[in-house]
Formats: structure tokens, C-alpha cells, sequence
């Protein structure tokens, strides 16, 4: 059994009865969080779902990483498409009373991944234009993609690690955002939940400087004039589970 499936106690449900399907590892992983009027927000979820709010508030945030090493259960890693770039745009929502995340959208660099994905998930896969490297502890990350109407989608910026090492304690706003262990989407009529597993979250707080952003393009620029919340995350072994419908 993997290490990580020893450290269960952060869940707030239990773990899937059925057996993991696909495991990844995520590196360089930036989590920038802002708080957002509920009412702006709850237009752009579907009307099944109800928006998590942290003391009174709902978040948005805004997600880069290197994703590697993916495979299927029992299988190697995927040929020329285990690796690839990904920005995810996500929010805090509950349905049922169960807490997860919405995904407003998922942007990657390969074409596969976009459709695999996007058809076995029911997620908003879209294909960018996105490039990463690291240079001395910092993080160079940017992603462009032109959206219908021609409208740029773009998001540029450079991060390290700024503290040491933490793990988010329970009822603080660090662990509501970073323990979340399934999301929740609608096709159709129909609501489906994907279970997800890690171990605790270990993070620090990160440095981060934005060269360019208008990503995401539905929300007014306002919502980003803040500092954001940043954590930071050097690697994450994740393993997902089947897409379970609810209704």
C-alpha cells in the first residue's frame, strides 16, 4: 500500500471503497488564493451547487504545476504523455453538504491530455500555449491561450518558497482551501463526483511576483487587485478515482 494512504485523518469523508485508477505526481505547485464576492461568484457555478465560504466569504484561486509520472493502476506511465504543464482555475463549493472544488477551467500544453482528460472527467479542459522553468529555487511559469471572440487568456509569473516547511493546522483558512479531496461537476442534468487522495498538505508560504494576468477573463480585474494568499508546493503524489454519479 502506498505511503500516502496511511495518513487519513485530514479527510473529511473516507476514503473510496473501490480502487485507485490513475496516479501522478505534481511539482512546483503554486496555489495563489483571493477572496471574491459570493454573489459575483455564485452566477458562474451551476445552480446544484453551493458556494463554500471561509467566515463569511467565498475564495477563488488560481493553480500551476508540472504534472508527471501519470499512469493507470498496475500500468507504467503513459508514453511521450505522462508530463505536462497545467494551470487550473477552481472555487470552494459543497453539494449534499459534502465539501470540494469547481473548476471553472483546467488549461494543459499537450493536445491528448486536454481531450483524455476533458472526455473522462467532465472537466473544462482547454489546450495553452504554456512553458516552465527553474532557475535558482524560482519558478518561471506562463501560460496564453486565445479564447472564442478572440479575447487573450494569459497568466506569467515567477515564485519560490519564502518559509520553511508547514502543515496547515485544522480550522485555519490555510487547511480549508488545501484539503479538499473530491471535485464536483455537472454534464447535463446530472452531477458527478471525482475522488481524489494525498497525504497532508506540506507547504510554504511562497513569494510570488505576477507579470501578466487576465486569466480568469469572467471575473473583473478588481478581484486580483489584492496580494494573494500563495502557498507553495515542491512535489505531491495524488491518486484519483472513477467519476461517481450523484444524481
Amino acid at each position: 500500500m502506498p505511503l500516502e494512504f496511511k495518513e487519513t485523518n485530514q479527510r473529511p469523508f473516507p476514503l473510496p471503497a473501490s480502487p485507485w485508477v490513475m496516479k501522478q505526481r505534481w511539482d512546483y505547485m503554486l496555489f495563489l488564493h483571493w477572496p471574491v464576492s459570493a454573489n459575483l461568484l455564485a452566477s458562474h457555478i451551476p445552480a446544484a451547487f453551493s458556494l463554500d465560504l471561509f467566515q463569511g466569504r467565498s475564495w477563488i484561486s488560481i493553480v500551476p504545476f508540472w504534472a508527471r509520472n501519470t499512469r493507470l493502476h498496475g500500468l507504467p506511465p503513459f508514453p511521450f504523455y505522462h508530463s505536462y504543464l497545467e494551470l487550473n482555475i477552481r472555487t470552494y463549493i459543497t453539494y449534499n453538504g459534502v465539501p470540494g472544488i469547481y473548476f471553472f477551467s483546467l488549461g494543459a500544453d499537450k493536445w491528448p491530455v486536454v481531450i483524455g482528460a476533458g472526455a473522462a472527467s467532465f472537466l473544462p479542459y482547454y489546450h495553452a500555449q504554456m512553458n516552465m522553468y527553474v532557475h535558482n529555487k524560482t519558478v518561471h511559469f506562463q501560460s496564453s491561450r486565445i479564447q472564442s471572440g478572440n479575447r487573450p487568456e494569459r497568466f506569467q509569473a515567477s515564485y519560490s518558497p519564502s518559509s520553511s516547511i508547514f502543515l496547515p493546522k485544522e480550522g485555519t483558512l490555510d487547511w480549508w482551501l488545501l484539503e479538499r479531496y473530491c471535485f464536483w461537476v455537472q454534464k447535463g442534468s446530472h452531477v458527478f463526483r471525482g475522488d481524489i487522495h494525498h497525504n497532508r498538505w506540506r507547504v510554504t508560504e511562497a513569494a510570488c511576483v505576477i507579470y501578466d494576468q487576465t486569466a480568469p477573463s469572467f471575473l473583473p480585474h478588481h478581484v486580483f487587485s489584492e496580494k494573494p494568499l500563495a502557498h507553495f508546493s515542491h512535489q505531491k503524489n495524488v491518486f484519483t478515482w472513477p467519476l461517481k454519479k450523484e444524481r
